[in-house]
């Protein structure tokens, strides 16, 4: 199991990660994507969904139209790890891809 990072670990890798932030109501990261249109996300929700297979860290998203909201968390460790962390990073570069910042 991945281990938990305290919430002064959470806190300094946020200040990292641009556009996340802790999630309201539990413990999670979470970030809002924003594209040109609804396939770009659509493709960008494929790329990421080929990445989090690999990694067997799947995210809670939700699409509509342009718009992916995004929140992590490993629920084996009951909070945020590495792997979130590492899928959020992986989100940044295939978002940067297609000219999202």
């Amino acid at each position: 199991m991945a281990e938990r990072l305290s919430a002064e670990a959470r806190k300094a890798t946020l200040k990292e990660l641009k556009g996340w932030s802790e999630a309201s109501g539990h413990e999670a990261i979470a970030r809002t994507f924003t594209f040109k249109d609804f396939n770009e996300a659509f493709g960008f929700m494929a790329r990421v969904a080929l990445i989090a297979e690999k990694n067997d860290h799947h995210p809670e998203w939700r699409n509509v139209y342009k718009t992916v909201e995004v929140v992590l968390s490993t629920h084996d460790a009951g909070g945020v790890t590495a792997k979130d962390i590492a899928l959020a990073k992986a989100m940044d570069a295939v978002a940067a891809q297609l000219g999202v910042a």
